[in-house]
């Protein structure tokens, strides 16, 4: 299943410093996005990004994993990608929110979204 997250604007330029972004090509790093609870995504599934606003694009997923939090922590669940995203939005502003959500528009609708850095 396909889900969506949004990064905040106070974190845009940093998530954009990880690394293998849309345009560029792959390093063979894995990143993670952090989630509270445990996201029905898996390997191959994209996971899209939605931030100021506006959905960014989409990587390909390669795995799920999680960290146990010792008694009384919570545990931590990780969506990990590499390389190979894709920049790409729809025609619908998206406010931005916590967690994470499933697709909610078809796949048809995505279109090529050049300026996708800019805020």
């Amino acid at each position: 299943m396909d889900l969506v997250v949004t990064v905040p604007q106070d974190r845009w330029k940093d998530w954009l410093a990880e690394g293998d972004c849309a345009d560029t090509p792959p390093s063979g790093r894995e990143y993670e996005y952090t989630v509270g609870t445990t996201p029905p995504i898996a390997r191959g599934e994209r996971l899209y990004i939605v931030a100021y606003g506006k959905l960014r694009g989409y990587a390909p997923v390669t795995a799920v994993s999680c960290i146990r939090g010792a008694p009384g922590m919570r545990t931590r669940y990780f969506i990990l990608r590499r390389g190979d995203a894709v920049a790409c939005t729809i025609d619908e502003p998206i406010q931005g929110f916590r967690g994470w959500r499933t697709v909610w528009w078809p796949r048809e609708a995505e279109r090529p979204f050049p300026q996708w850095r800019d805020p």
